[in-house]
Protein backbone atom coordinates (compact mmCIF):
# COMPACT_ATOMS: atom_id res chain seq x y z
CA UNK A 1 0.00 0.00 0.00
CA UNK A 2 1.30 3.82 -0.89
CA UNK A 3 1.37 6.06 1.88
CA UNK A 4 -0.32 9.39 1.14
CA UNK A 5 1.87 12.38 1.15
CA UNK A 6 -0.31 13.83 3.23
CA UNK A 7 0.57 10.80 5.95
CA UNK A 8 3.89 11.92 6.07
CA UNK A 9 4.81 11.34 9.91
CA UNK A 10 6.56 15.00 9.80
CA UNK A 11 4.79 17.10 7.59
CA UNK A 12 6.29 20.07 5.44
CA UNK A 13 5.81 23.99 6.92
CA UNK A 14 2.66 24.92 6.10
CA UNK A 15 3.82 28.93 5.89
CA UNK A 16 6.23 31.20 6.62
CA UNK A 17 5.40 31.80 9.82
CA UNK A 18 7.26 28.92 11.38
CA UNK A 19 10.23 29.28 8.99
CA UNK A 20 11.95 32.01 11.24
CA UNK A 21 12.81 30.33 13.91
CA UNK A 22 14.07 27.06 13.42
CA UNK A 23 16.71 27.17 15.71
CA UNK A 24 14.38 27.58 18.73
CA UNK A 25 11.37 26.47 18.42
CA UNK A 26 11.03 22.65 16.93
CA UNK A 27 9.92 22.00 12.93
CA UNK A 28 5.91 21.65 13.50
CA UNK A 29 5.63 22.77 16.89
CA UNK A 30 2.07 24.69 17.63
CA UNK A 31 2.40 28.12 18.45
CA UNK A 32 1.13 28.48 21.73
CA UNK A 33 -3.12 29.19 22.63
CA UNK A 34 -4.06 32.80 22.05
CA UNK A 35 -6.46 34.75 24.06
CA UNK A 36 -8.06 38.02 23.88
CA UNK A 37 -8.35 38.67 27.46
CA UNK A 38 -5.47 40.05 29.17
CA UNK A 39 -6.15 39.16 32.51
CA UNK A 40 -6.19 35.48 31.37
CA UNK A 41 -2.72 35.19 29.86
CA UNK A 42 0.41 36.51 31.62
CA UNK A 43 2.94 39.00 29.94
CA UNK A 44 5.42 37.69 28.86
CA UNK A 45 8.91 39.07 27.39
CA UNK A 46 8.73 38.76 23.74
CA UNK A 47 10.75 35.55 22.53
CA UNK A 48 13.96 35.57 20.33
CA UNK A 49 14.36 33.74 17.46
CA UNK A 50 17.29 33.15 15.23
CA UNK A 51 16.86 34.31 11.53
CA UNK A 52 17.41 32.83 8.17
CA UNK A 53 18.59 34.58 5.13
CA UNK A 54 16.31 36.09 2.53
CA UNK A 55 17.71 33.25 0.21
CA UNK A 56 17.56 30.22 2.81
CA UNK A 57 13.37 31.50 3.47
CA UNK A 58 12.89 31.73 -0.47
CA UNK A 59 14.17 28.20 -0.44
CA UNK A 60 12.18 26.89 2.34
CA UNK A 61 9.01 28.23 0.85
CA UNK A 62 9.85 26.41 -1.69
CA UNK A 63 10.24 23.66 -0.60
CA UNK A 64 6.86 24.12 0.67
CA UNK A 65 5.18 24.58 -2.34
CA UNK A 66 6.72 21.55 -4.09
CA UNK A 67 5.26 19.83 -1.13
CA UNK A 68 2.19 20.63 -1.57
CA UNK A 69 2.23 19.47 -4.90
CA UNK A 70 3.70 16.19 -4.08
CA UNK A 71 6.61 16.81 -5.50
CA UNK A 72 8.50 15.74 -2.30
CA UNK A 73 11.89 15.15 -4.86
CA UNK A 74 12.52 18.93 -5.05
CA UNK A 75 11.43 19.63 -1.35
CA UNK A 76 14.09 16.86 -0.55
CA UNK A 77 16.61 19.13 -2.84
CA UNK A 78 16.20 22.30 -0.88
CA UNK A 79 16.02 21.10 2.25
CA UNK A 80 19.29 19.14 2.24
CA UNK A 81 21.28 22.33 0.19
CA UNK A 82 19.69 24.28 3.38
CA UNK A 83 20.89 21.68 5.73
CA UNK A 84 24.42 22.06 4.45
CA UNK A 85 24.21 26.21 4.09
CA UNK A 86 22.51 26.74 7.69
CA UNK A 87 23.59 23.71 9.91
CA UNK A 88 20.47 24.22 11.45
CA UNK A 89 19.21 21.02 13.09
CA UNK A 90 15.44 21.65 12.69
CA UNK A 91 15.93 21.80 8.53
CA UNK A 92 18.32 18.85 8.55
CA UNK A 93 15.98 16.60 10.81
CA UNK A 94 13.64 17.47 8.04
CA UNK A 95 15.46 16.65 5.09
CA UNK A 96 15.78 13.42 7.32
CA UNK A 97 12.27 12.58 7.87
CA UNK A 98 11.40 13.20 3.95
CA UNK A 99 14.39 11.51 2.74
CA UNK A 100 13.38 8.64 4.84
CA UNK A 101 9.86 8.65 3.03
CA UNK A 102 11.23 8.72 -0.37
CA UNK A 103 13.64 5.82 0.55
CA UNK A 104 16.68 7.76 -0.16
CA UNK A 105 19.70 6.28 1.19
CA UNK A 106 22.23 8.59 0.23
CA UNK A 107 20.48 11.55 1.02
CA UNK A 108 18.99 9.64 4.37
CA UNK A 109 22.58 9.44 5.49
CA UNK A 110 23.85 12.62 4.69
CA UNK A 111 20.93 14.61 6.59
CA UNK A 112 20.59 12.15 9.77
CA UNK A 113 24.67 13.07 9.62
CA UNK A 114 24.21 16.77 9.26
CA UNK A 115 21.76 16.27 11.51
CA UNK A 116 23.46 14.22 14.60
CA UNK A 117 26.11 17.13 13.74
CA UNK A 118 24.08 20.17 14.76
CA UNK A 119 22.29 18.58 17.60
CA UNK A 120 24.91 16.96 19.55
CA UNK A 121 22.87 16.00 22.51
CA UNK A 122 19.52 14.62 20.75
CA UNK A 123 19.48 11.05 21.23
CA UNK A 124 17.12 10.15 18.65
CA UNK A 125 19.45 12.35 15.97
CA UNK A 126 22.36 10.18 17.43
CA UNK A 127 20.53 6.70 17.02
CA UNK A 128 19.43 7.54 13.53
CA UNK A 129 22.91 8.72 12.26
CA UNK A 130 24.08 5.67 13.90
CA UNK A 131 21.68 3.36 11.93
CA UNK A 132 22.02 5.16 8.43
CA UNK A 133 25.88 4.40 8.70
CA UNK A 134 25.32 0.82 9.58
CA UNK A 135 22.62 0.39 6.67
CA UNK A 136 25.64 1.56 4.30
CA UNK A 137 27.76 -0.61 5.71
CA UNK A 138 30.20 1.97 7.53
CA UNK A 139 29.75 0.10 10.74
CA UNK A 140 33.00 1.48 12.44
CA UNK A 141 31.53 4.98 12.11
CA UNK A 142 28.26 4.11 13.66
CA UNK A 143 29.69 2.48 16.45
CA UNK A 144 31.83 5.52 16.97
CA UNK A 145 28.75 7.39 17.23
CA UNK A 146 26.91 5.30 19.74
CA UNK A 147 30.34 5.01 21.95
CA UNK A 148 29.91 9.09 21.75
CA UNK A 149 26.63 8.78 23.03
CA UNK A 150 27.61 6.17 25.88
CA UNK A 151 30.15 8.16 26.87
CA UNK A 152 28.04 11.17 27.74
CA UNK A 153 25.15 10.24 28.36
CA UNK A 154 25.24 6.91 29.99
CA UNK A 155 21.39 5.47 29.37
CA UNK A 156 21.31 5.45 25.70
CA UNK A 157 18.65 3.33 24.73
CA UNK A 158 20.74 1.35 22.32
CA UNK A 159 17.94 -1.04 22.15
CA UNK A 160 16.00 0.79 19.69
CA UNK A 161 18.52 1.00 17.19
CA UNK A 162 18.80 -2.94 17.53
CA UNK A 163 14.97 -2.78 17.13
CA UNK A 164 15.53 -0.32 13.95
CA UNK A 165 17.82 -2.97 12.90
CA UNK A 166 14.62 -5.43 12.03
CA UNK A 167 13.81 -3.66 8.75
CA UNK A 168 17.59 -3.49 7.75
CA UNK A 169 19.20 -6.32 5.57
CA UNK A 170 21.38 -9.14 6.98
CA UNK A 171 24.71 -7.84 6.39
CA UNK A 172 23.45 -4.64 8.12
CA UNK A 173 22.62 -6.73 11.47
CA UNK A 174 25.97 -8.45 11.38
CA UNK A 175 27.95 -5.30 11.06
CA UNK A 176 25.55 -3.95 14.25
CA UNK A 177 26.27 -7.15 16.26
CA UNK A 178 30.00 -6.79 15.60
CA UNK A 179 29.99 -3.26 16.66
CA UNK A 180 28.10 -4.12 19.62
CA UNK A 181 29.95 -7.05 20.81
CA UNK A 182 33.35 -4.43 20.57
CA UNK A 183 31.19 -1.86 22.72
CA UNK A 184 30.62 -4.55 25.39
CA UNK A 185 34.36 -5.36 25.78
CA UNK A 186 34.71 -1.94 26.78
CA UNK A 187 31.29 -1.85 28.96
CA UNK A 188 30.21 -5.28 29.63
CA UNK A 189 27.89 -4.58 32.15
CA UNK A 190 25.80 -2.06 30.41
CA UNK A 191 22.35 -3.25 30.29
CA UNK A 192 21.24 -1.19 26.83
CA UNK A 193 24.15 -3.18 25.01
CA UNK A 194 23.62 -6.18 26.75
CA UNK A 195 19.72 -5.95 26.07
CA UNK A 196 20.47 -4.59 21.92
CA UNK A 197 22.74 -7.33 21.30
CA UNK A 198 20.24 -9.95 22.81
CA UNK A 199 17.27 -8.01 20.18
CA UNK A 200 19.95 -8.49 17.63
CA UNK A 201 20.77 -12.10 17.79
CA UNK A 202 16.77 -12.47 17.82
CA UNK A 203 16.87 -10.65 14.57
CA UNK A 204 19.13 -12.50 13.71
CA UNK A 205 17.82 -16.66 14.35
CA UNK A 206 20.22 -17.17 17.28
CA UNK A 207 17.50 -17.83 19.88
CA UNK A 208 19.88 -19.96 21.46
CA UNK A 209 22.55 -17.27 21.92
CA UNK A 210 20.01 -14.70 22.87
CA UNK A 211 18.50 -16.57 25.99
CA UNK A 212 22.20 -16.95 27.17
CA UNK A 213 22.92 -13.38 26.65
CA UNK A 214 19.67 -12.26 28.47
CA UNK A 215 20.95 -13.79 31.14
CA UNK A 216 24.12 -11.64 31.40
CA UNK A 217 21.60 -8.80 32.08
CA UNK A 218 22.42 -7.69 35.66
CA UNK A 219 18.52 -6.70 35.55
CA UNK A 220 17.16 -9.66 33.78
CA UNK A 221 13.87 -9.07 36.08
CA UNK A 222 12.71 -5.93 33.66
CA UNK A 223 9.84 -6.21 32.07
CA UNK A 224 11.39 -5.79 28.27
CA UNK A 225 14.00 -8.40 28.99
CA UNK A 226 11.39 -10.43 30.34
CA UNK A 227 8.75 -10.24 26.89
CA UNK A 228 12.10 -11.23 25.01
CA UNK A 229 12.70 -14.02 27.05
CA UNK A 230 9.17 -15.54 26.69
CA UNK A 231 9.31 -14.59 22.99
CA UNK A 232 12.76 -16.52 22.96
CA UNK A 233 11.24 -19.34 24.15
CA UNK A 234 7.89 -19.62 22.62
CA UNK A 235 9.72 -19.47 19.16
CA UNK A 236 11.91 -22.21 20.36
CA UNK A 237 8.86 -24.26 20.76
CA UNK A 238 9.17 -23.99 24.92
CA UNK A 239 5.62 -22.78 25.26
CA UNK A 240 4.96 -24.08 28.86
CA UNK A 241 8.35 -22.33 29.82
CA UNK A 242 7.17 -19.37 28.05
CA UNK A 243 3.96 -19.09 29.50
CA UNK A 244 6.13 -19.88 33.22
CA UNK A 245 8.38 -16.92 32.39
CA UNK A 246 5.72 -14.14 31.84
CA UNK A 247 3.73 -15.59 34.72
CA UNK A 248 6.62 -14.86 36.97
CA UNK A 249 7.21 -11.47 35.60
CA UNK A 250 3.22 -10.75 36.06
CA UNK A 251 4.03 -11.27 39.66
CA UNK A 252 7.22 -9.04 39.80
CA UNK A 253 5.59 -6.22 38.17
CA UNK A 254 1.67 -6.77 38.47
CA UNK A 255 0.62 -3.68 36.76
CA UNK A 256 2.71 -4.25 33.72
CA UNK A 257 0.17 -4.43 30.94
CA UNK A 258 2.56 -5.65 28.04
CA UNK A 259 3.11 -8.60 30.06
CA UNK A 260 -0.42 -9.67 30.90
CA UNK A 261 -1.19 -9.29 27.34
CA UNK A 262 1.52 -11.37 25.89
CA UNK A 263 0.36 -14.36 28.28
CA UNK A 264 -3.28 -13.54 27.15
CA UNK A 265 -2.31 -13.98 23.42
CA UNK A 266 0.17 -17.00 23.92
CA UNK A 267 -2.94 -18.92 25.59
CA UNK A 268 -4.80 -17.73 22.43
CA UNK A 269 -2.08 -19.04 20.25
CA UNK A 270 -2.19 -22.32 22.09
CA UNK A 271 -5.77 -22.66 21.64
CA UNK A 272 -6.89 -22.44 25.43
CA UNK A 273 -9.38 -20.40 24.81
CA UNK A 274 -11.26 -20.74 28.39
CA UNK A 275 -8.01 -19.47 30.17
CA UNK A 276 -7.02 -16.88 27.45
CA UNK A 277 -10.70 -15.26 28.21
CA UNK A 278 -10.04 -15.54 31.57
CA UNK A 279 -6.50 -13.18 30.89
CA UNK A 280 -8.60 -10.31 28.70
CA UNK A 281 -11.29 -10.36 31.14
CA UNK A 282 -8.76 -9.31 33.91
CA UNK A 283 -7.00 -7.26 31.45
CA UNK A 284 -10.05 -5.62 30.35
CA UNK A 285 -11.06 -5.12 34.12
CA UNK A 286 -7.51 -3.35 35.05
CA UNK A 287 -7.76 -1.35 31.96
CA UNK A 288 -11.65 -0.61 31.44
CA UNK A 289 -10.82 2.06 28.30
CA UNK A 290 -9.11 -0.15 26.09
CA UNK A 291 -11.40 -1.14 23.51
CA UNK A 292 -8.79 -3.08 21.74
CA UNK A 293 -9.32 -5.41 25.08
CA UNK A 294 -13.08 -5.19 24.60
CA UNK A 295 -12.84 -6.28 21.14
CA UNK A 296 -10.41 -9.46 21.44
CA UNK A 297 -12.49 -10.59 24.47
CA UNK A 298 -15.57 -10.93 22.48
CA UNK A 299 -13.92 -12.81 19.68
CA UNK A 300 -12.83 -15.18 22.61
CA UNK A 301 -16.55 -15.22 23.65
CA UNK A 302 -17.49 -15.74 20.20
CA UNK A 303 -15.24 -18.52 19.63
CA UNK A 304 -15.97 -20.26 23.27
CA UNK A 305 -20.05 -19.75 22.42
CA UNK A 306 -20.53 -17.52 25.19
CA UNK A 307 -23.25 -15.69 23.26
CA UNK A 308 -24.25 -14.03 25.76
CA UNK A 309 -20.81 -11.84 26.86
CA UNK A 310 -19.79 -11.87 23.21
CA UNK A 311 -23.28 -9.51 22.83
CA UNK A 312 -21.81 -7.31 25.60
CA UNK A 313 -18.97 -6.67 24.79
CA UNK A 314 -19.87 -6.28 20.96
CA UNK A 315 -22.76 -3.99 22.48
CA UNK A 316 -20.59 -1.55 24.64
CA UNK A 317 -18.26 -1.25 21.43
CA UNK A 318 -21.11 -0.08 20.05
CA UNK A 319 -22.64 2.61 22.48
CA UNK A 320 -18.50 3.53 23.07
CA UNK A 321 -18.58 4.31 18.98
CA UNK A 322 -15.02 2.27 18.44
CA UNK A 323 -14.61 -0.64 16.12
CA UNK A 324 -18.37 -0.03 14.97
CA UNK A 325 -17.78 -1.95 11.77
CA UNK A 326 -15.71 -5.17 13.66
CA UNK A 327 -18.89 -4.77 15.77
CA UNK A 328 -21.34 -4.95 13.54
CA UNK A 329 -19.85 -7.81 11.74
CA UNK A 330 -19.40 -10.43 14.43
CA UNK A 331 -22.71 -9.35 15.70
CA UNK A 332 -23.70 -11.02 12.57
CA UNK A 333 -21.74 -13.72 12.91
CA UNK A 334 -23.14 -14.08 16.16
CA UNK A 335 -26.55 -14.07 15.01
CA UNK A 336 -25.58 -16.99 12.67
CA UNK A 337 -24.75 -19.04 15.34
CA UNK A 338 -28.02 -18.48 17.32
CA UNK A 339 -29.87 -19.52 13.89
CA UNK A 340 -31.20 -15.58 13.70
CA UNK A 341 -30.38 -15.01 9.82
CA UNK A 342 -33.03 -11.59 9.44
CA UNK A 343 -30.69 -10.30 12.23
CA UNK A 344 -27.73 -11.48 11.16
CA UNK A 345 -28.55 -9.34 7.52
CA UNK A 346 -29.08 -6.40 9.66
CA UNK A 347 -26.13 -6.44 11.38
CA UNK A 348 -23.86 -7.02 8.28
CA UNK A 349 -25.64 -4.44 6.32
CA UNK A 350 -24.27 -1.55 8.55
CA UNK A 351 -20.65 -2.91 7.97
CA UNK A 352 -18.80 0.37 6.51
CA UNK A 353 -15.73 -0.07 3.92
CA UNK A 354 -12.87 -1.47 5.38
CA UNK A 355 -11.21 -4.64 6.45
CA UNK A 356 -15.04 -6.40 7.23
CA UNK A 357 -16.92 -4.89 4.10
CA UNK A 358 -15.94 -8.14 1.99
CA UNK A 359 -16.16 -10.77 4.69
CA UNK A 360 -19.90 -9.05 5.14
CA UNK A 361 -21.06 -8.86 1.93
CA UNK A 362 -20.23 -12.51 1.57
CA UNK A 363 -22.04 -13.58 4.49
CA UNK A 364 -24.95 -11.52 3.16
CA UNK A 365 -24.41 -12.89 -0.21
CA UNK A 366 -24.62 -16.39 1.08
CA UNK A 367 -27.25 -15.72 3.33
CA UNK A 368 -29.51 -14.97 0.66
CA UNK A 369 -28.77 -17.33 -1.23
CA UNK A 370 -29.42 -19.95 1.87
CA UNK A 371 -33.03 -18.52 1.30
CA UNK A 372 -33.04 -18.64 -2.40
CA UNK A 373 -33.54 -14.74 -2.38
CA UNK A 374 -31.65 -14.56 -5.31
CA UNK A 375 -33.22 -11.18 -6.79
CA UNK A 376 -32.63 -9.68 -3.25
CA UNK A 377 -28.79 -10.61 -3.59
CA UNK A 378 -28.20 -8.82 -6.50
CA UNK A 379 -29.95 -5.95 -5.79
CA UNK A 380 -27.99 -5.43 -2.80
CA UNK A 381 -24.92 -6.36 -4.11
CA UNK A 382 -25.84 -3.92 -7.74
CA UNK A 383 -26.28 -1.23 -4.94
CA UNK A 384 -22.89 -2.33 -3.01
CA UNK A 385 -20.62 -1.79 -6.72
CA UNK A 386 -22.29 1.26 -7.04
CA UNK A 387 -21.52 3.20 -3.70
CA UNK A 388 -18.17 1.19 -3.42
CA UNK A 389 -16.98 1.69 -7.17
CA UNK A 390 -13.25 0.49 -5.67
CA UNK A 391 -14.34 -2.45 -4.64
CA UNK A 392 -16.86 -3.63 -7.99
CA UNK A 393 -14.98 -5.92 -9.42
CA UNK A 394 -14.16 -7.96 -5.60
CA UNK A 395 -18.29 -7.94 -5.79
CA UNK A 396 -18.69 -8.95 -8.97
CA UNK A 397 -16.50 -11.98 -8.24
CA UNK A 398 -18.61 -12.64 -5.06
CA UNK A 399 -21.54 -12.79 -6.46
CA UNK A 400 -20.55 -14.73 -9.27
CA UNK A 401 -18.86 -17.10 -6.64
CA UNK A 402 -22.28 -17.22 -4.87
CA UNK A 403 -24.23 -18.06 -7.60
CA UNK A 404 -22.37 -20.71 -8.58
CA UNK A 405 -22.20 -22.57 -5.55
CA UNK A 406 -26.03 -21.88 -5.73
CA UNK A 407 -26.13 -24.05 -9.12
CA UNK A 408 -26.77 -21.25 -10.68
CA UNK A 409 -24.34 -21.46 -13.50
CA UNK A 410 -25.84 -19.13 -16.22
CA UNK A 411 -26.37 -16.62 -14.00
CA UNK A 412 -22.82 -16.43 -12.71
CA UNK A 413 -22.07 -15.87 -16.61
CA UNK A 414 -23.94 -13.71 -17.18
CA UNK A 415 -23.06 -11.44 -14.56
CA UNK A 416 -18.90 -12.25 -15.29
CA UNK A 417 -19.75 -11.55 -18.72
CA UNK A 418 -21.61 -8.12 -17.38
CA UNK A 419 -18.43 -7.64 -15.47
CA UNK A 420 -15.91 -8.05 -18.46
CA UNK A 421 -17.75 -5.47 -20.32
CA UNK A 422 -17.63 -2.90 -17.62
CA UNK A 423 -13.63 -3.95 -16.33
CA UNK A 424 -13.00 -5.72 -20.02
CA UNK A 425 -8.81 -6.58 -18.73
CA UNK A 426 -9.11 -7.42 -15.53
CA UNK A 427 -7.28 -10.89 -15.04
CA UNK A 428 -9.14 -12.02 -11.87
CA UNK A 429 -12.65 -11.91 -13.70
CA UNK A 430 -10.96 -13.64 -16.82
CA UNK A 431 -9.80 -16.04 -14.97
CA UNK A 432 -13.49 -16.73 -13.16
CA UNK A 433 -14.98 -16.62 -16.88
CA UNK A 434 -12.72 -19.60 -17.41
CA UNK A 435 -13.49 -21.58 -14.42
CA UNK A 436 -17.62 -20.94 -15.29
CA UNK A 437 -16.10 -22.08 -19.20
CA UNK A 438 -14.74 -25.39 -17.58
CA UNK A 439 -18.46 -25.93 -16.51
CA UNK A 440 -20.33 -25.13 -19.48
CA UNK A 441 -17.64 -27.54 -21.58
CA UNK A 442 -16.90 -24.34 -23.72
CA UNK A 443 -12.91 -25.30 -23.71
CA UNK A 444 -12.51 -22.77 -25.89
CA UNK A 445 -13.42 -20.10 -23.89
CA UNK A 446 -11.64 -21.29 -20.86
CA UNK A 447 -8.02 -22.20 -23.36
CA UNK A 448 -8.27 -18.04 -24.60
CA UNK A 449 -8.77 -16.64 -20.97
CA UNK A 450 -6.04 -18.14 -19.67
CA UNK A 451 -4.01 -17.67 -22.47
CA UNK A 452 -4.70 -13.64 -22.48
CA UNK A 453 -3.76 -14.26 -18.53
CA UNK A 454 -0.45 -15.76 -19.11
CA UNK A 455 0.39 -13.19 -21.82
CA UNK A 456 0.34 -10.73 -18.96
CA UNK A 457 1.73 -12.74 -16.26
CA UNK A 458 3.72 -15.72 -17.87
CA UNK A 459 4.78 -16.72 -14.49
CA UNK A 460 0.83 -16.94 -12.78
CA UNK A 461 1.15 -20.29 -11.60
CA UNK A 462 -2.84 -20.75 -11.01
CA UNK A 463 -3.58 -19.94 -14.63
CA UNK A 464 -0.79 -22.29 -16.00
CA UNK A 465 -2.15 -25.05 -13.79
CA UNK A 466 -5.52 -24.70 -14.33
CA UNK A 467 -4.83 -24.48 -17.94
CA UNK A 468 -2.35 -27.61 -17.84
CA UNK A 469 -4.62 -29.58 -15.50
CA UNK A 470 -7.77 -28.99 -18.20
CA UNK A 471 -5.85 -30.20 -20.61
CA UNK A 472 -4.56 -33.21 -18.95
CA UNK A 473 -8.10 -33.97 -18.18
CA UNK A 474 -10.25 -33.23 -20.85
CA UNK A 475 -7.86 -33.49 -24.04
CA UNK A 476 -5.13 -35.60 -25.05
CA UNK A 477 -2.97 -32.73 -25.12
CA UNK A 478 -1.22 -35.12 -22.48
CA UNK A 479 2.68 -33.34 -23.48
CA UNK A 480 1.75 -29.98 -23.62
CA UNK A 481 -0.52 -30.17 -20.59
CA UNK A 482 2.86 -31.62 -18.60
CA UNK A 483 4.68 -28.77 -19.60
CA UNK A 484 2.48 -26.03 -18.30
CA UNK A 485 1.91 -27.89 -15.06
CA UNK A 486 5.87 -28.33 -14.45
CA UNK A 487 6.23 -24.55 -14.97
CA UNK A 488 3.42 -23.84 -12.35
CA UNK A 489 5.54 -26.71 -9.86
CA UNK A 490 8.69 -25.03 -10.85
CA UNK A 491 6.84 -21.62 -9.27
CA UNK A 492 4.63 -23.43 -6.69
CA UNK A 493 6.57 -26.45 -5.35
CA UNK A 494 4.64 -27.37 -2.38
CA UNK A 495 0.87 -26.03 -3.84
CA UNK A 496 -1.28 -29.29 -3.29
CA UNK A 497 -3.44 -28.29 -6.47
CA UNK A 498 -0.39 -28.28 -8.52
CA UNK A 499 0.96 -31.66 -7.15
CA UNK A 500 -2.43 -33.01 -7.48
CA UNK A 501 -2.30 -31.76 -11.33
CA UNK A 502 1.02 -33.38 -11.70
CA UNK A 503 0.01 -36.51 -10.41
CA UNK A 504 -3.02 -36.85 -12.73
CA UNK A 505 -1.20 -35.64 -16.07
CA UNK A 506 1.62 -38.76 -14.84
CA UNK A 507 -1.39 -40.71 -14.65
CA UNK A 508 -2.78 -39.92 -18.24
CA UNK A 509 0.75 -40.50 -19.79
CA UNK A 510 0.84 -44.33 -18.09
CA UNK A 511 3.55 -43.30 -15.72
CA UNK A 512 1.58 -44.55 -12.56
CA UNK A 513 4.13 -44.83 -10.44
CA UNK A 514 5.43 -41.23 -10.43
CA UNK A 515 1.61 -40.37 -10.37
CA UNK A 516 1.40 -42.06 -6.90
CA UNK A 517 4.11 -40.04 -5.98
CA UNK A 518 2.65 -36.83 -6.41
CA UNK A 519 -0.74 -37.46 -5.82
CA UNK A 520 0.15 -38.78 -2.26
CA UNK A 521 1.68 -35.78 -1.69
CA UNK A 522 -0.97 -33.96 -2.46
CA UNK A 523 -3.58 -35.86 0.03
CA UNK A 524 -1.08 -35.78 2.82
CA UNK A 525 -0.68 -31.87 2.66
CA UNK A 526 -4.75 -31.43 1.10
CA UNK A 527 -7.00 -34.47 1.71
CA UNK A 528 -9.48 -33.13 -0.49
CA UNK A 529 -12.27 -35.32 -1.79
CA UNK A 530 -10.92 -34.37 -5.54
CA UNK A 531 -7.42 -35.28 -4.72
CA UNK A 532 -9.01 -38.58 -2.81
CA UNK A 533 -10.71 -39.61 -6.24
CA UNK A 534 -7.10 -39.26 -8.08
CA UNK A 535 -4.85 -40.79 -5.71
CA UNK A 536 -8.09 -43.91 -4.84
CA UNK A 537 -7.73 -44.46 -8.75
CA UNK A 538 -4.07 -44.86 -9.37
CA UNK A 539 -4.04 -47.10 -6.27
CA UNK A 540 -7.04 -49.03 -7.79
CA UNK A 541 -5.37 -49.25 -11.00
CA UNK A 542 -1.68 -50.32 -9.47
CA UNK A 543 -3.31 -53.08 -7.23
CA UNK A 544 -3.92 -51.34 -4.36
CA UNK A 545 -7.29 -51.76 -4.03
CA UNK A 546 -7.69 -51.98 -0.19
CA UNK A 547 -6.00 -49.08 0.61
CA UNK A 548 -7.61 -46.95 -2.38
CA UNK A 549 -11.12 -47.87 -0.78
CA UNK A 550 -9.25 -46.67 2.94
CA UNK A 551 -8.98 -43.50 0.96
CA UNK A 552 -12.16 -43.23 -0.54
CA UNK A 553 -13.75 -44.07 2.45
CA UNK A 554 -11.78 -41.40 4.22
CA UNK A 555 -12.70 -38.38 2.28
CA UNK A 556 -16.73 -39.65 1.62
CA UNK A 557 -16.61 -39.22 5.34
CA UNK A 558 -15.70 -35.75 5.13
CA UNK A 559 -17.79 -34.93 1.77
CA UNK A 560 -20.57 -37.65 1.45
CA UNK A 561 -22.07 -35.49 -1.80
CA UNK A 562 -19.28 -35.48 -3.51
CA UNK A 563 -19.97 -36.42 -7.45
CA UNK A 564 -16.54 -36.97 -8.70
CA UNK A 565 -16.05 -39.30 -6.06
CA UNK A 566 -19.28 -40.97 -6.56
CA UNK A 567 -18.79 -41.24 -10.05
CA UNK A 568 -14.97 -42.62 -9.79
CA UNK A 569 -16.64 -45.16 -7.78
CA UNK A 570 -19.14 -46.15 -9.69
CA UNK A 571 -17.25 -46.41 -12.30
CA UNK A 572 -14.15 -48.68 -11.50
CA UNK A 573 -15.94 -50.83 -8.81
CA UNK A 574 -19.56 -50.39 -10.02
CA UNK A 575 -20.73 -49.13 -6.46
CA UNK A 576 -21.18 -45.87 -5.19
CA UNK A 577 -19.77 -47.07 -1.84
CA UNK A 578 -16.23 -48.36 -1.08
Amino acid sequence: MTMSPALLKYPLLLGLGLLSGCQQLPLGEPPAEQTTSAQQTPSLPPKQYASFSQDTLFSLLAAELAGQRNRFDLALDNYLAQARATGDAGVAERAFRIAEYLDDGPASLESAQLWAKSAPDSLDAQRNAAIQLARAGQHEQAMQVMERVLQQKGDTHFDFLALAAADTDERTRAGLLDGFQRLLERYPDNQQLLFGQALLLYQDGRNEEALQQLQRLPQASQASAILLQARLLQDLGRHEQALKRLRQGIGQHPTDKRLRLAEARLLLQQEDLQAAGEAFAELLQRFPEDDDLRLSLALISLENRDWERAHQHLGELLLRQVHVDAAHFHLGRLYEQQNEPEEALQAYTQVGPGSDYLPAQARLAQLLADSQRFAELSSLLQQARQQQAEQAVALYLLEAETLAEAQRGEAAWQLIEQALRQYPDDLNLLYTRAMLAEQRDDLVQLEADLRFILSQEPDNAMALNALGYTLADRTERYDEALQLIELAHQINPQDPAILDSLGWVHYRLGNLQQAEQYLRQAFAAFPDHEVAAHLGEVLWLRGKQREARQVWRQALDAQPDSPILRETLLRLTGEEHP
